[in-house]
C-alpha cells in the first residue's frame, strides 16, 4: 500500500468548502492534514466542520511543515504567486485556485518556479464552464461542424454588481483581484478549449459604480476594477471576435459563447450548473438543442486529476501553469489596450 498523500489547505472559502474539501475526502489514500484560514476563528471553524486534525497560525507554517505533501491554495489572487513559489521551493505539489495570479508578471514567476521544480505537480483550478458539455463540443469541433471559424461572440453580462448598496466584493478590489474583470478570464479560458487564441485586442472599460460600502469599517471604499468591458478581438487563423462583459445591467444575456463558421453555428449557454449547446446549419429553420446523453457528459474532476498527477498516473490537462498563462496573457492585453485606448498584441502571440 502506498503512503497517503497529505493535503494542506491555505484559504477555505466557498469553492474550497463546496468542491475541493469534499473532492479530496472522497479519494482513497488522501488525507486533509491541516488548514489555515484568514483568522484563527475561521480556521478553527473549518477544521471542526471537516474534521481536519491540524491548524496553523500562518500559511508559512503550513508550507514549512514536513508532514504536508501538497498544498491547495484557496486564497484570493493576491497571495497565489507568493504561496505557490514558497510551496514549490519547500517541495510541495500545488493546486492553486482559479485566477492564476493578479497579473502576467506574477503568473510568469509562478510558471518559472514550476519549471524549476518539474518533479512537482503545479496545477490551476480550471474554469467550470464547459466541463459538462466539453466532450460533445470537442466532438462537434473535431467533426468540422463549424467549417472555417469566422466570428466569435462571448457574453458575460448580468446584474451581479448592479446594486451599489451592497458591500464591495473582493473581485472589485484590484489589490486582491489584480487585472481580472468579472468573468472575462474564466470565459476566455473556456473559449480557447474550442477556438484559436486571440492575437490582438482593442478594449474599452467603464466603472459605473465607483464606490461601495466596506463591511469592515462601515465606510465607503473606492472600487478599482471596471464593471463593464467591451473588446474586439483578432484570433489565430483570422477569426474575429466580440466580448461583452458587464456586472451592472438588468436582464442581460447572462453567460454565453457563440461560434460562427462557414458551415454552421454553435451557441453554448451557461446557467449555473446547467449547460446547453444549440447548433444549426444552412437549411435548418432554427437552432436546435444538442442532446447530450448522461454517459457522454463531462464532470468536475479537479481533485482526482491533481492526485492522479501526483501519483504519476496522468498529466495535468486542465490546467497546468502553461495552459493557464493563456488567459493571463489575454487579461494583460485587455488591461493594456483599455489604458492606451488602442489595439495591442496579446503577449507571446
Amino acid at each position: 500500500m502506498t503512503d497517503p498523500i497529505r493535503i494542506g489547505i491555505v484559504g477555505a472559502g466557498d469553492n474550497t468548502k463546496r468542491k475541493h474539501l469534499p473532492g479530496f475526502r472522497n479519494i482513497d489514500g488522501v488525507e486533509i492534514a491541516g488548514v489555515v484560514n484568514r483568522t484563527p476563528e475561521s480556521t478553527n471553524a473549518v477544521a471542526a466542520e471537516f474534521e481536519i486534525p491540524k491548524q496553523y497560525a500562518t500559511w508559512q507554517e503550513l508550507v514549512a511543515d514536513d508532514e504536508i505533501d501538497a498544498v491547495l491554495i484557496g486564497t484570493w489572487p493576491n497571495l497565489h504567486c507568493e504561496i505557490t513559489c514558497a510551496a514549490l521551493k519547500a517541495g510541495k505539489h500545488v493546486l492553486s485556485e482559479a485566477r492564476m495570479a493578479r497579473d502576467l508578471a506574477e503568473a510568469d514567476q509562478m510558471l518559472a518556479a514550476s519549471k524549476e521544480y518539474p518533479e512537482l505537480v503545479a496545477q490551476v483550478v480550471p474554469s467550470p464552464f464547459g466541463l459538462k458539455c466539453g466532450p460533445m463540443m470537442n466532438a462537434l469541433i473535431n467533426d468540422h461542424f463549424l467549417g472555417d471559424l469566422r466570428e466569435i461572440v462571448v457574453l458575460g453580462a448580468n446584474d451581479l454588481f448592479w446594486d451599489y448598496s451592497k458591500p464591495i466584493h473582493w473581485r472589485q478590489d484590484s489589490e486582491l483581484s489584480g487585472k481580472h474583470i468579472l468573468s472575462l478570464g474564466i470565459l476566455y479560458e473556456t473559449l480557447v478549449r474550442w477556438a484559436p487564441e486571440a492575437v490582438r485586442v482593442f478594449a474599452q472599460t467603464e466603472l459605473f459604480e465607483p464606490n461601495r460600502p466596506d463591511p469592515e469599517n462601515s465606510l465607503f471604499q473606492d472600487v478599482s476594477v471596471p464593471d463593464s468591458v467591451q473588446i474586439v478581438t483578432e484570433h489565430k487563423g483570422g477569426a474575429r471576435g466580440m466580448f461583452h462583459i458587464s456586472g451592472v445591467i438588468l436582464f442581460g444575456p447572462g453567460l454565453q459563447i457563440h461560434l460562427y463558421g462557414s458551415r454552421g453555428t454553435i451557441k453554448i449557454e451557461f446557467n449555473g450548473d446547467e449547460e446547453r449547446i444549440l447548433s444549426g446549419r444552412a437549411g435548418d429553420s432554427e437552432l436546435k438543442e444538442v442532446s447530450i446523453p448522461e454517459e457522454e457528459q463531462g464532470a468536475w474532476t479537479v481533485e482526482e486529476d491533481f492526485i492522479a498527477a501526483i501519483r504519476g498516473e496522468k498529466k495535468v490537462e486542465l490546467n497546468d501553469f502553461a495552459t493557464a498563462m493563456k488567459y493571463m496573457e489575454f487579461i494583460e492585453a485587455v488591461d493594456s489596450s483599455a489604458a492606451q485606448n488602442a489595439p495591442v498584441d496579446v503577449p507571446g502571440k
